[in-house]
């Protein structure tokens, strides 16, 4: 009888901004492009058994995926040098048994809405190809919250959720962006730091 190959996962590490967390990078997709989902406790992974196993770790303080990689979000007492080859052995692991790391499914696009505004559907538009990439290249997302009275709210995680610099990159790049874009955005503000 033929065993079954396992898949090749090739998995690296990049650090970002925020000094807790790091970025497990995969060889493929983990989920379909655009879509992320944010684990900021154990209770919250009811969709991800990846993100379950991760909380085992005493040090893991939050789990996103999106696209490509993991970020994992570890606690302040704890060095990187100390965790950081268990963890990503423990998703490579994961990985090459073939398990989804992500288990969700949807009727339609979660991103877009029909019934949004014209305004809310080029925030949209603008968050997700000109914002999105960066964020995620620093291991984290960006989630358009709500748009009202010229103010955009809008949702950090991953990497992004507490980072120091998170402050910066949402005045200085994205609010400059999306009122040079769009004259009727006045604001935008992180919902949920």
């Amino acid at each position: 009888m033929l065993k079954a190959q396992a898949k090749p996962v090739h998995l690296y590490m990049e650090a970002n901004p925020n000094p807790n967390s790091l970025k497990f990078v995969a060889n493929f997709m983990l989920v379909e492009d655009g879509l992320s989902f944010d684990y900021p406790d154990e209770k919250s992974t009811e969709n991800s058994p990846l993100a379950k196993e991760l909380f085992n770790f005493a040090a893991v303080q939050r789990v996103f995926i999106a696209s490509n990689f993991v970020t994992v979000t570890k606690s302040e007492e704890v060095e990187w040098p100390e965790i950081q080859s268990v963890i990503r052995d423990h998703i490579k692991g994961y990985l090459e048994a073939g398990k989804s790391p992500v288990q969700a499914s949807f009727d339609k696009d979660p991103l877009f809405d029909e019934n949004d505004s014209e305004t809310v559907k080029k925030i949209k538009g603008i968050l997700d190809e000109y914002i999105r990439p960066a964020v995620e290249q620093d291991g984290g997302a960006i989630v358009f919250h709500s748009f009202k009275d010229g103010i955009v709210k809008v949702l950090l995680q991953g990497s992004c959720s507490g980072c120091p610099s998170s402050t910066i990159t949402l005045k200085a790049g994205i609010q400059n962006l999306l009122t040079r874009m769009l004259p009727e955005v006045k604001e935008v503000e992180a919902e949920g730091i």
